[in-house]
Formats: C-alpha cells, structure tokens, sequence
C-alpha cells in the first residue's frame, strides 16, 4: 500500500487495511450504484476490502445520469437482497435509498453506504450526520463552507461569488441555499445564475458563455464550482467561458481540478480515492463487525488539499501570494 494511503488512513485514525483480517469466510455481496462510471472513489473502495481480506462478490451497476435507470436498480435490489447497497453521488443516493421523509419506491430493509454526496443533510438523506437514524451511513466529501470560502479569500479576497447551477439537481440547490445563507451572515454578495432547461426541466449547454459574461459583468470576482453533476459534463465551456473573461474559478471537487484542459484556477478538495477507502471502512463496520448503520456518524476526511493549477494563474496573471506556498499544493 501506498504511503499516501497510509497515512490517509492514520488520519482517520485506523489501522491500515491490511492488518484488519476479516474474521469469517462468508462472501459479502454488495450492489454498487454508480452515476457516471467507475471512478477512483470505488478503486479505493474495493482496494480497501481486498487489502483486508473481506471477501466481497460485487454487483455493479451504472446509471449514466439517467435517473429513469435508478427505478430499474430499485427492483433488482428488491430482488437480489444484496448484503449491502453502496451508492455514489446525491442523485443516485436519493434514487435508490429515498430522501428520509420520503423513503417510499426505495431502499429500506438493506444496509447502505453512500459516499461523494456533497450535503447529506441540505438533499435529506440523513437528518443529522451524528445519528442517521435510518439504515445508511455514509461518507461527504465537500469541505465545511467556511472553509471553501476562507482559502478562496487566502487566494484572492471577494465581495461578489458567482454561481452557475443547475435547478433540477438536488444537491446544487442545496449548495446554493447554503451560500446564500453564508452571503448574508459574513456579508458579500451570490451572483447566481442557472443553465437553461428544456421543456421536460432538463439543463441545456446553451447560452453558457452568456451566462458566465452576466456573472462576471455583475461584478463576481470569483466563479464557484459547486459539487453539481450537470455542472462537470459542461466544465469544458464553463472553464473557457470564465477564462474569456478573466474570471477565476475555484472548485470543491478533486474530478474537477483534475481535468487538465479545463484548467480551473484553485480548489479544495478531498482526494477520492481516500473517500473510497473510507467509504469501505464503513462498509466493512457494517458486513464484518455487525454494527447498525443507524448508529455509524456520516462523517468526512479531516484531511483536504488546496490546489492551485499555476498554468491558469499565469494566463489570468493571478499569482497565487506568496502565503499560500505553506501550505498549497502546485500543479
């Protein structure tokens, strides 16, 4: 294993996988729920379990951002009364296992794990991440919102956030509920605007360079990427329209600084597939030592990263201050 892994693992405070042997022979079975594809969320999950030696036969199943797909899982679930449900992302967690008052047409009477759901309280996945009182626990991966907000102002100080979001996402509604709280309470201002949708509701990629120019001529120093699934398949145009306009962007999601071409500016993130790794560490409480999910807190890696892409500093002529190399990460 990995030193990095390790010690994302001491972090925790756990031991490393490997010297957590499974106690049985049993072969857990559990139904993964994925909403665009495989990711290194579930490589570090799986790896986890194997370097422990829990045996697991896996059911993989991937939505590919069809939500009409997640009632199809719902019944094979039924069906197969898998071990455990795991589920990534807000959007398939609420298709499969339900909100908590409104649990009905999904999954009650198996054990899950969800993991890169960004606010489990704000979609109503769980009332209180300490006590989930349902049978599911899970793993966030968004940094506490004073946090985003205080390495945005470690970079560049603001007045003015832009936002671009999608209406029909759960989770980006939530998001934007808690900046406009966070706006009124330290005083600064949302410029929020959101994709356009067909008829159906559904978000279209037109109009995103004239969206992103109204954020930015409204006086927004900053775009903020939010934790939006709509939002990712768009980073292309949403990048190239802020850097058209001299907009620095900044990003809560590691999949999001990672892509190379849409060279967001900063970002802080939690590494993926340390969420993956701390994901099965909850599946395994579950499967291997019989704890209730009910009684497992939702929590999230205390560890994050703040990135900084520098070939986007330069061609904004945005140098990170020299404070930030204390503790930023360059790429």
């Amino acid at each position: 294993m990995q030193r990095r892994d390790v010690m994302a693992l001491a972090s925790w405070g756990l031991a490393e996988p490997g010297t957590l042997l499974a106690q049985t022979n049993k072969k857990y079975r559990i139904y993964m729920v994925t909403w665009r594809g495989h990711t290194l969320v579930e490589k570090g999950f799986q790896d986890y379990l194997a370097a422990s030696q829990t045996p697991v036969e896996y059911i993989v199943r991937d939505a590919g951002q069809d939500p009409r797909l997640l009632a199809e899982f719902v019944d094979e679930i039924s069906s197969l009364k898998p071990d455990l449900v795991y589920t990534w992302g807000t959007s398939a967690t609420l298709g499969i296992l339900g909100a908590y008052d409104k649990p009905q047409s999904a999954i009650v009477d198996i054990p899950a794990v969800f993991t890169l759901v960004a606010s489990p309280v704000g979609a109503k996945i769980v009332k209180d991440l300490n006590k989930p009182n349902r049978n599911v626990t899970g793993v966030y991966h968004v940094a506490p919102l004073n946090s985003q907000l205080d390495a945005i102002r470690s970079y560049r100080p603001f007045t003015k956030l832009g936002v671009l979001y999608n209406r029909a996402e759960q989770n980006s509604v939530a998001m934007l509920q808690q900046l406009r709280e966070a706006a009124k309470a330290q005083g600064f201002q949302v410029i929020e605007k959101t994709f356009k949708q067909n008829n159906a509701g559904k978000p279209l990629s037109e109009g995103i360079h004239e969206l992103v120019g109204e954020i930015k001529a409204a006086g927004a120093q900053w775009l903020y990427l939010g934790a939006d699934s709509y939002l990712f398949t768009q980073l292309g145009l949403v990048a190239a329209a802020a850097h058209a306009q001299a907009l620095p962007t900044f990003a809560i999601t590691e999949a999001v600084m990672n892509d190379e071409q849409a060279g967001v500016l900063a970002g802080l993130v939690s590494k993926y597939y340390s969420i993956g790794q701390f994901t099965a560490y909850k599946a395994k409480q579950i499967l291997v030592s019989g704890e209730l999910p009910n009684t497992i807190p939702v929590e999230t890696l205390q560890k994050r990263a703040f990135i900084v892409r520098m070939d986007t500093a330069k061609r904004l002529k945005l140098l990170p201050p020299i404070s930030l190399f204390n503790f930023a990460e360059f790429v």
